[in-house]
Protein backbone atom coordinates (compact mmCIF):
# COMPACT_ATOMS: atom_id res chain seq x y z
CA UNK A 1 0.00 0.00 0.00
CA UNK A 2 1.46 3.61 -0.88
CA UNK A 3 2.14 5.77 2.07
CA UNK A 4 1.54 9.66 1.27
CA UNK A 5 2.93 12.10 3.50
CA UNK A 6 1.50 15.45 3.99
CA UNK A 7 3.77 18.44 5.30
CA UNK A 8 0.92 20.54 6.08
CA UNK A 9 1.50 23.66 8.99
CA UNK A 10 4.21 22.82 10.09
CA UNK A 11 3.07 19.07 10.84
CA UNK A 12 3.86 15.56 9.27
CA UNK A 13 1.43 13.48 8.79
CA UNK A 14 1.69 9.69 7.36
CA UNK A 15 -1.18 7.21 6.13
CA UNK A 16 -0.81 4.16 4.19
CA UNK A 17 -3.78 4.03 1.26
CA UNK A 18 -4.83 1.49 -0.72
CA UNK A 19 -3.68 1.58 -3.73
CA UNK A 20 -5.23 3.51 -7.13
CA UNK A 21 -6.97 5.71 -4.04
CA UNK A 22 -7.71 9.21 -4.80
CA UNK A 23 -6.95 11.66 -2.08
CA UNK A 24 -9.91 13.40 -2.52
CA UNK A 25 -12.36 11.07 -2.47
CA UNK A 26 -10.66 9.82 1.09
CA UNK A 27 -10.89 13.02 2.26
CA UNK A 28 -14.30 13.43 1.71
CA UNK A 29 -15.09 9.97 3.61
CA UNK A 30 -13.05 11.04 6.35
CA UNK A 31 -10.39 8.31 5.35
CA UNK A 32 -7.27 11.03 4.79
CA UNK A 33 -8.82 14.32 6.54
CA UNK A 34 -6.38 16.50 6.29
CA UNK A 35 -6.24 17.41 2.79
CA UNK A 36 -8.26 20.26 1.46
CA UNK A 37 -10.38 20.18 -1.64
CA UNK A 38 -13.61 21.70 -3.03
CA UNK A 39 -15.44 20.36 -6.22
CA UNK A 40 -13.94 17.15 -6.76
CA UNK A 41 -13.76 17.54 -10.28
CA UNK A 42 -10.69 19.99 -11.31
CA UNK A 43 -12.53 23.26 -11.48
CA UNK A 44 -12.00 24.97 -8.45
CA UNK A 45 -7.98 24.25 -7.59
CA UNK A 46 -8.28 24.10 -3.93
CA UNK A 47 -7.37 20.51 -3.71
CA UNK A 48 -4.15 21.91 -5.24
CA UNK A 49 -0.70 20.05 -3.54
CA UNK A 50 2.89 20.23 -4.48
CA UNK A 51 4.76 17.59 -4.63
CA UNK A 52 8.04 16.96 -2.78
CA UNK A 53 8.78 13.87 -3.88
CA UNK A 54 7.15 10.59 -5.74
CA UNK A 55 6.27 12.34 -8.93
CA UNK A 56 7.40 9.61 -11.03
CA UNK A 57 4.34 7.19 -9.66
CA UNK A 58 1.76 9.76 -10.65
CA UNK A 59 0.54 9.81 -14.11
CA UNK A 60 0.87 12.49 -16.95
CA UNK A 61 -1.21 15.65 -15.66
CA UNK A 62 -4.75 15.20 -17.84
CA UNK A 63 -6.18 18.62 -19.55
CA UNK A 64 -8.14 20.09 -16.20
CA UNK A 65 -4.75 20.19 -14.50
CA UNK A 66 -3.70 21.83 -17.97
CA UNK A 67 -5.83 24.27 -17.88
CA UNK A 68 -6.26 25.21 -13.97
CA UNK A 69 -2.38 25.16 -13.17
CA UNK A 70 -0.66 25.73 -16.57
CA UNK A 71 2.79 26.39 -16.07
CA UNK A 72 2.52 25.59 -12.32
CA UNK A 73 2.82 21.86 -13.69
CA UNK A 74 6.66 22.23 -13.90
CA UNK A 75 6.98 23.52 -10.52
CA UNK A 76 5.25 20.15 -9.40
CA UNK A 77 2.19 21.75 -8.23
CA UNK A 78 -0.87 19.27 -9.02
CA UNK A 79 -4.19 18.81 -8.52
CA UNK A 80 -5.05 15.99 -6.15
CA UNK A 81 -8.87 15.43 -7.08
CA UNK A 82 -7.39 14.27 -10.38
CA UNK A 83 -4.56 11.82 -9.17
CA UNK A 84 -4.69 8.30 -8.67
CA UNK A 85 -2.45 7.06 -6.15
CA UNK A 86 -0.16 4.07 -6.45
CA UNK A 87 3.28 4.44 -5.21
CA UNK A 88 4.76 6.36 -2.05
CA UNK A 89 3.94 10.22 -2.58
CA UNK A 90 5.16 13.17 -0.40
CA UNK A 91 3.08 16.55 -0.75
CA UNK A 92 2.30 19.46 0.86
CA UNK A 93 0.21 22.59 1.02
CA UNK A 94 1.99 24.76 2.70
CA UNK A 95 2.44 27.17 -0.46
Amino acid sequence: MPQITLHQNGQVIQQEVNANSNLVVLAGIKKFPHLKYGCGMGKCTKCTIKVLSGAQGLPEPNWKEQKMLGERLNDGFRLACQLYISEDLVITQDF
